[in-house]
C-alpha cells in the first residue's frame, strides 16, 4: 500500500513539473497582440487560421493559382515567409512551396489527427501557417510547404 501511495506522489509531482515546464516553453514572439486585438485586424477566416491553428477549404484561395512573381508574407504581422520562385502547383488545393525563406517559419508538431504533423507557423507572430510534408518536388527540396492562402498576403515584385 505503501508502495502504491508513493507511486501516485511520484506520477503527481512529474505531471505538475510538466504542466509547469509547458507553461514555461510558451514561446513570447516579437509581434504579440490580445486575442481582441488579432479578431479587431483579421478576417473571421484568416483569425480562424492564424490564431486557432484551423485550415481554410481546399481550393478555396485565390493564391492557390498565383504565379506572379514576389514575396508572400504573414497576414498576420507581413513578415516576408515564401519567394514565388518557390511556388508549385502540388494538385492538394493549397499554395505550395518546396521553401521557406531561412528563419522567418518555425515548426512545431501537431497531433490533432491522432498521428503527429510538422505544423508551421510565422516565427515573427506564432501565427498558424499550415504543414509541411516530405512529398514536395524532388529535384529541389523533395519538401512541400502546404499553407493556407488566408494565412499569407501576396507582395507583388515591383
Amino acid at each position: 500500500m505503501k508502495k502504491l501511495v508513493l507511486l501516485c506522489l511520484t506520477i503527481a509531482l512529474f505531471s505538475c513539473n510538466n504542466n509547469n515546464a509547458q507553461k514555461a516553453e510558451q514561446k513570447v514572439y516579437k509581434v504579440s497582440k490580445t486575442e481582441a486585438e488579432w479578431k479587431a485586424q483579421l478576417s473571421k477566416k484568416a483569425y480562424y487560421v492564424l490564431r486557432e491553428a484551423g485550415t481554410e477549404r481546399p481550393f478555396s484561395s485565390p493564391l492557390n493559382k498565383n504565379y506572379k512573381e514576389g514575396t508572400y508574407v504573414c497576414a498576420g504581422c507581413d513578415t516576408p515567409l515564401f519567394k514565388s520562385e518557390h511556388k508549385f502547383d502540388s494538385g492538394s488545393g493549397w499554395p505550395s512551396f518546396d521553401r521557406e525563406i531561412k528563419d522567418n517559419v518555425a515548426y512545431g508538431s501537431d497531433n490533432k489527427l491522432g498521428y503527429s504533423r510538422d505544423e508551421e507557423h510565422c516565427a515573427t507572430c506564432g501565427g498558424h501557417l499550415g504543414h509541411v510534408f516530405n512529398d514536395g518536388p524532388r529535384e529541389t527540396t523533395g519538401k512541400r510547404h502546404c499553407i493556407n492562402g488566408v494565412a499569407l498576403k501576396f507582395i507583388p515584385k515591383k
